[in-house]
C-alpha cells in the first residue's frame, strides 16, 4: 500500500470514528449540563469545597468562581513543583526543586490548559508532581473550559435572566461525569496496546551501541488519556507522543488523534440539543469539519510533495517523523493537534516543511476553533459566528441576530475585543523578543533566548512559541530553547492573558445574551442553519486570521516555503 493511500484510509477511519459517537455523546453532555440532579460523589465535593451547586450565577459571579478557582490551583502547582526536591525519592525520583520560574512558566502553562513544557519531563518531573499536580490540572482545566462554554450556550437558550447556571456544579459534573469517566476507558485501551501504566524509579539499561540510558517508569497511559481527551498536550516524556511508551503503534497514534477531537466535534451536537435546535449545531459543525478536512488535505499534500533528491528517495518529507506512524498518521495529528489547544505531537514540528509548518501554525491563529479546544473550540466559534452575523447584517442594513438575540453595540464590542486579545499577544511579545535576540545558537544575556536558525525559520520558532502560548496550544518548534528567565516569564504571561481575558469577553457575552428578550423570526432573519451561513462563517474565520496574521506568516512560514 502507497504512504499516500494509507494517510487517506487512516483518515477515513477516524472520520467515521467519530462520526458514530457523535451523537451519542453529545446528547449525552447535554443531558449532564441540564440535570437537576447530583451524584452522591459530587455530592461529598460540594460539602468539601462549601458551594451551593443549586444556586443560580449571573456572569460576574460564575467569572469569579474560574479566576479563583484557576488562581488557587496555580498556586498549588507552582509551590509542589518549588518543593519536589524535599520529597521522599519514590515521589520526587531524586530530582531537584524546579526553579522559580520555570515552575511558574509550568503552573501558568498546565493551569490554562496549554501544557507548554520548556523541561523534559523524564528528567525533572518525580510521581508527585505528575500524578498529583499536572494530571489533576489535565482534568480541571479542561472542565473549566467545557463550563465556560456551556455558560455562553445557555446564554444563547435563555432570556430575560440574568443568571447562567453554576460554575461548581459544571466544574465538578464536566470532571466526574464526562472526563474521567471517558479517560478510564481510553487509558485501558492504552495498556492494552503497549503504553505503560506504574510508578517504578528510574531503570538503567543497555544501548545496542554500547553505554547505558536511564528510563523512568510512570503513570504515563492514565496522564496520556487525559492529555489528549482533555486537548492538554503535555507529554510524561520529552519526545512527547512521539515516545512509544506513550504512543507505542499506528493504532494508538490514531486512536489519541480520535480522542483530542471527540468532546470538541460532539460539543456542537450539545449546544444544538441545549437550544433547541440541533439544525444550528450541525452549522458549527459543517464549518468546523470543512476547516478540518482542508487543513489536513494540505498538511499531507505539503509533506509528501518530492522536492528533492532526498524526499524522493525518502517518500515525502520523513525527517522528523516517526516510521511507525508515517507522513499520514504524522500530519492527521499535526492537524488535529494544533486545530485544537492540544499541543501534543508525535513529529517534530520545527522538522516540518516550510509550508507544512506555517499550516500548523495558522491553525493555532484560526483561534484553535476547528474542533479547538474542549469548550474553547465550541465559545470560539461561537463568538465569530456573531461577528459572521454582523457582518452580514451590515451588508443587507438589517439589525444582526443570532438564535434569536440582537446582536447590539455591546454584544459587538464583546465579540471584538474577544477576537483582538490573541493577535495583541501573540504579535507584540513576538516583537518584543526578537528585538531582544542575539546571534542564532547564542544567549546573550538572561533576557534573550536561544533562536538555533537564522532568518525566515529563526523568525518562525519564536512566532511559534508565542502563537502556540497566546492561543494554550503548547507544541513548539524545536530549535527554540525557551528555558531562560525571559521566555519562561513571557510565555506564562501569553498563556495566562490568552486563556482568561478572552473567557471574561465570553461570559460577559453570554450575560448580556441572556438578559434579552427573543426576538422572533421573519421573512428577513439570516437562515444560520444553512449552509449559506456555514460558509460565510468559514470566510469570515480566514478573511479576519489572514489580514491579521499574513505579514508575520509572510516573514517566517511563507518566506521559507517559497525559497
Amino acid at each position: 500500500m502507497s504512504p499516500v493511500l494509507s494517510g487517506v484510509l487512516q483518515f477515513v477511519a477516524l472520520f467515521a470514528a467519530l462520526a458514530l459517537v457523535y451523537r451519542p455523546l453529545g446528547d449525552y453532555m447535554a443531558r449532564v449540563y441540564d440535570s437537576k440532579k447530583h451524584l452522591r460523589a459530587e455530592k461529598w465535593i460540594y460539602r468539601l469545597i462549601g458551594a451551593d451547586p443549586d444556586a443560580e450565577m449571573r456572569w460576574p459571579a460564575y467569572l469569579r468562581g474560574v479566576l479563583a478557582f484557576s488562581a488557587v490551583g496555580l498556586l498549588l502547582l507552582y509551590l509542589l513543583q518549588r518543593v519536589q526536591g524535599a520529597l521522599p525519592g519514590r515521589l520526587s525520583l531524586g530530582f531537584h526543586s524546579i526553579s522559580p520560574d520555570q515552575a511558574f512558566n509550568t503552573a501558568a502553562s498546565f493551569v490554562g490548559n496549554t501544557n507548554w513544557q520548556s523541561y523534559s519531563g523524564e528528567q525533572s518531573m518525580g510521581h508527585a508532581v505528575q500524578t498529583l499536580g499536572l494530571a489533576v490540572q489535565n482534568f480541571v482545566s479542561a472542565a473549566v473550559g467545557i463550563a465556560v462554554a456551556i455558560a455562553l450556550v445557555r446564554g444563547f437558550a435563555r432570556s430575560r435572566t440574568s443568571n447562567l447556571g453554576n460554575f461548581w456544579a459544571d466544574l465538578v459534573r464536566g470532571t466526574v461525569r464526562i472526563l474521567l469517566p471517558l479517560s478510564v476507558v481510553a487509558a485501558v485501551v492504552l495498556v492494552a496496546c503497549g503504553a505503560i501504566q506504574n510508578f517504578a524509579g528510574i531503570h538503567e539499561i543497555g544501548q545496542l551501541t554500547g553505554g547505558t540510558q536511564q528510563v523512568n517508569g510512570g503513570a504515563v497511559a492514565s496522564q496520556e488519556a487525559i492529555k489528549e481527551l482533555g486537548t492538554n498536550g503535555g507529554g510524561y516524556f520529552n519526545a512527547n507522543s512521539a515516545h512509544p511508551f506513550e504512543n507505542p503503534n499506528a493504532f494508538t497514534n490514531l486512536f489519541e488523534v480520535f480522542l483530542i477531537l471527540v468532546i470538541p466535534f460532539a460539543l456542537t451536537r450539545t449546544f444544538g440539543k441545549m437550544v433547541g435546535n440541533v439544525k444550528q449545531g450541525y452549522a458549527i459543525l459543517g464549518t468546523m469539519v470543512l476547516i478540518w478536512v482542508g487543513f489536513t488535505a494540505l498538511m499531507m499534500w505539503t509533506e509528501f510533495a518530492h522536492h528533492g533528491a532526498a524526499l524522493q528517495a525518502a517518500g515525502g518529507a520523513m525527517e522528523g517523523k516517526e516510521q511507525r506512524f508515517g507522513i499520514g498518521g504524522s500530519s492527521i495529528f499535526a492537524t488535529a493537534t494544533t486545530l485544537t489547544s492540544t499541543g501534543a505531537v508525535d513529529a517534530g514540528h520545527s522538522s516540518l516543511t516550510g509550508l507544512g509548518g506555517g499550516i500548523a501554525m495558522l491553525g493555532m491563529m484560526l483561534g484553535e476553533i476547528a474542533p479547538g479546544g474542549v469548550g474553547s473550540g465550541l465559545y470560539g466559534m461561537l463568538v465569530m459566528a456573531i461577528i459572521a452575523v454582523f457582518i452580514a447584517g451590515l451588508m443587507v442594513g438589517r439589525t444582526p441576530e443570532y438564535l434569536g438575540k440582537k446582536i447590539g453595540t455591546r454584544e459587538i464590542k464583546l465579540a471584538a475585543c474577544y477576537i483582538l486579545i490573541t493577535p495583541t499577544l501573540v504579535l507584540g511579545f513576538t516583537a518584543v523578543s526578537m528585538a531582544m535576540s542575539g546571534p542564532p545558537g547564542q544567549i546573550l544575556n538572561k533576557a534573550d533566548g536561544s533562536v538555533l536558525h537564522s532568518g525566515a525559520h529563526g523568525f518562525s520558532e519564536v512566532l511559534y512559541a508565542f502563537t502556540s502560548a497566546a492561543n494554550n496550544n503548547g507544541s513548539a518548534f524545536a530549535g527554540l530553547n525557551a528555558n531562560t528567565p525571559w521566555y519562561n516569564t513571557t510565555l506564562g504571561l501569553a498563556i495566562l492573558l490568552g486563556r482568561f481575558l478572552p473567557m471574561v469577553f465570553v461570559l460577559a457575552l453570554a450575560g448580556s445574551l441572556a438578559e434579552q428578550q427573543p426576538v422572533p423570526e421573519t421573512a428577513g432573519t439570516l437562515r444560520t442553519e444553512k449552509p449559506l451561513f456555514a460558509g460565510l462563517l468559514v470566510g469570515t474565520i480566514l478573511i479576519i486570521t489572514g489580514l491579521t496574521y499574513f505579514p508575520a506568516l509572510a516573514l517566517g512560514p511563507m518566506a521559507e516555503g517559497l525559497s
